[in-house]
C-alpha cells in the first residue's frame, strides 16, 4: 500500500533574482498569479491532498511571507528560519527535518505551478510512490507542452519511470516540475550546511532510487515578469 505523506516542505527562501523588478521590495513567493500569490498556489493543492503541516522556510523579506502565512489554518504552516544563514535548497531540506517527521514528505517549489489534469497530481504522486524502492519520487513536466520553458530538460525517464540526468549538451523530453516526495533516508549522511538539492537527486540517481511521473496537465515555470502573464492566461483559460 502506498504511504501517503502527512507533512510537506515548500522552498520559500530565495532572493527571485530573474524575477526583478518584481522582487526588489516582494519575495518571489507572494508575487501574485491570477490573484494568488504563488505560495498560496502551492499550499492550496498541498491542503487539497489532505496535508495537514506545511514548513515553509525563510530568509529573503522573510517577514512578509510569515506576516502572509499566519493567518492559515489548513494547512497548518510551521515556520524554518533561514534568515541568518543561506542553507541552499539540500540544506534547508537538513534544517527542517525534525519538523517534517521520518515519514516520505512531499517537497513543492514556490515558484511552480501547474495546471492538474484528471487528478490531482499531488495525489497521483502519493500513489505511486514506493518506498521499497524509490528515495525521491519527482513529478516531471514534459518540456514541449510547458509554458514559459525554454531549456534543454533535466532528465530522459524509463518506461518504469527510473530517471536519467541529461548530460552537457545533451537535450531530454523532461524537466523537474518543482514538486516531489522525497524519504528522509536520503538525507541521513547529507553535508551540514549549504548544499543544493541537486546532490540528493544526484545520489539517488547513482543508487538507481530516483524516479519520475509525468505530470498529468500543464506545468508554467514562473521565473521571470513575462512568465507571470504567460501563467496568468493559462491559469485563467483553465478555469474559465
Amino acid at each position: 500500500m502506498p504511504t501517503r505523506p502527512t507533512t510537506a516542505m515548500v522552498l520559500a527562501a530565495g532572493l527571485g533574482v530573474r524575477m526583478r523588478p518584481l522582487t526588489n521590495t516582494t519575495p518571489k513567493p507572494l508575487v501574485p498569479v491570477a490573484g494568488k500569490a504563488l505560495l498560496d498556489h502551492a499550499l492550496d493543492k498541498l491542503a487539497g491532498v489532505g496535508i495537514k503541516t506545511v514548513v515553509v522556510n525563510v530568509h529573503y523579506l522573510p517577514d512578509q511571507i510569515i506576516s502572509h502565512v499566519a493567518g492559515r489554518t489548513a494547512p497548518r504552516i510551521a515556520i524554518s528560519d533561514e534568515r541568518d544563514t543561506i542553507l541552499g535548497t539540500g540544506g534547508a531540506v537538513v534544517k527542517a527535518l525534525p519538523q517534517l517527521g521520518n515519514k516520505p514528505f512531499y517537497h513543492v517549489n514556490a515558484d511552480t505551478m501547474w495546471i492538474d489534469g484528471v487528478q490531482s497530481n499531488l495525489a497521483r504522486l502519493a500513489a505511486a510512490f514506493d518506498p521499497a524502492k524509490m528515495d525521491i519520487l519527482l513529478l516531471m513536466a514534459p518540456t514541449a507542452s510547458s509554458i514559459g520553458y525554454s531549456g534543454n530538460g533535466d532528465y530522459a525517464m524509463l518506461p518504469d519511470g527510473a530517471l536519467r540526468r541529461r548530460k552537457e549538451y545533451q537535450v531530454v523530453p523532461f524537466v523537474y516540475a518543482g514538486a516531489a516526495i522525497m524519504s528522509p533516508a536520503i538525507f541521513a549522511d547529507a553535508p551540514r550546511g549549504e548544499f543544493s538539492l541537486t546532490k540528493s537527486f544526484d545520489r539517488a540517481n547513482e543508487q538507481e532510487r530516483l524516479f519520475g511521473l509525468r505530470l498529468d496537465g500543464t506545468w508554467m515555470h514562473v521565473g521571470t515578469p513575462d512568465a507571470v502573464h504567460a501563467a496568468e492566461r493559462a491559469f485563467l483559460a483553465s478555469v474559465a
